[in-house]
């Protein structure tokens, strides 16, 4: 009796299990929460779990009339390029993950890219916009704008606010995203200032912490203005020594300086400068609004383009789920109905704007343009759209 009782409830723990295990949507994120970029991994995590805790509170996401709980699995890509890799293949293999939210950093983004494609699992990368992310790879989208869009904004915005006629850039050579978008703004900025416009063009490894050798022959270059497309935590350094070396001209960044570390990395050094990103959180409204305050509330500080992006992205990938109509528990089924849902999505509103897709997979949307306010907000200067 005793047996047959044991026996009785460890199939009934089996056949719960087995149901729980039906109802569960499982999602992972290839993301940095260790190594050179670990701001960018939390500011993923944190905007991701928000929407789990949402959803889930209310008895989870609605696929078919039917509600499944969110099951997130979050995977530590140390921002390096190899691990980003690893993790995408122990999400798909392992954890047989329904898509994959990230890599963030390009650098991360196109080997990963390259691992989800040929697993045909789909995968979206909030933050990467170097165009090979995507390219001819049709089980990978982005929410980010491109940098062929990126590089000509700078390039006109500091032609507009500078009067610049000429121009500098430091880059990282074994970052796909900073060497992509440095080249993209060169060829921009020479097409319209001429042909040794661009007065130094240096580059450095993204282990580097001392580059006063670049940044020497770029200010006896005497450049109007410095083009910096690089992470935040090089930005900070960069920065700073440039003052230290009397640069007193202005800098022009890109959307990888987006990140809430910025500013407590680099302080009273960055402040007056602009870059170009994908939202401001000073001033906005609608639904970005209700997003920024319900982060800042939880965590205790603003979101960045990061965060904003991966609250989008993760959306876009729901948003599919649901429009695939149902959940067969095939794995690959499942995948496919989900890549065909989102390859069909025509247009999606997000905190960082609306977007239409084109057929590679990659959102057409309008920038903007940030300037680093005195306490250290990014306040909106200028919107661009394509």
């Amino acid at each position: 009796m005793k047996r047959s009782f044991v026996l009785g409830a460890m199939l009934s723990a089996m056949l719960f299990a087995g149901s729980a295990l039906a109802e569960t949507i499982k999602i992972g994120f290839n993301i940095p929460l260790t190594g050179d970029i670990p701001k960018v991994g939390e500011a993923s995590k944190f905007a991701a779990e928000m929407l789990k805790e949402e959803i889930n509170s209310k008895g989870g996401l609605e696929v078919g009339g039917k509600k499944y709980q969110l099951e997130f699995i979050y995977e530590d890509n140390e921002s390096k390029a190899e691990s980003a890799v690893a993790a995408a293949l122990k999400l798909i293999e392992q954890n047989e993950v329904l898509a994959i939210v990230g890599p963030n950093s390009s650098k991360q983004a196109i080997p990963a890219g390259q691992v989800a494609n040929d697993n045909e699992t789909p995968m979206i990368s909030p933050w990467s916009t170097n165009p090979d992310t995507t390219k001819d790879r049709p089980w990978v989208f982005r929410a980010a704008f491109l940098d062929p869009f990126q590089g000509p904004i700078a390039v006109d915005f500091v032609k507009k606010q500078f009067g610049a006629k000429s121009a500098a850039v430091l880059f990282a050579l074994d970052n796909d995203y900073s060497k992509g978008l440095a080249e993209i703004f060169r060829t921009e900025f020479e097409k319209k200032n001429g042909q040794g416009s661009i007065t130094a063009f240096e580059s450095y490894s993204s282990k580097d912490q001392d580059f006063s050798a670049q940044l020497t022959k770029i200010i006896a270059s005497n450049p109007d203005v410095i083009f910096l497309p690089d992470n935040y935590n090089e930005v900070a350094l960069i920065v700073k020594q440039a003052h230290d070396l009397g640069w007193k001209g202005p800098f022009m960044g890109s959307d990888a300086w987006g990140s809430a570390e910025l500013m407590p990395l680099c302080g009273k050094d960055c402040v007056g400068q602009y870059f170009s990103t994908h939202y401001a959180a000073a001033g906005a409204k609608g639904d970005t609004k209700v997003f920024i305050d319900r982060y800042t509330a939880k965590y205790g500080y603003a979101p960045d383009d990061v965060a904003a992006l991966t609250w989008d992205a993760t959306r876009i990938v729901l948003t599919a789920i649901q429009d695939a109509g149902k959940l067969t528990g095939n794995v690959r089924k499942d995948r496919k109905a989900i890549r065909d849902a989102m390859a069909a999505i025509k247009e999606f509103k997000g905190v960082t704007g609306n977007m239409k897709f084109d057929d590679q997979g990659d959102p057409i949307k309008c920038a903007v343009v940030v300037k680093i306010a005195e306490d250290g907000q990014f306040t909106f200067a200028e919107s661009v759209c394509p």
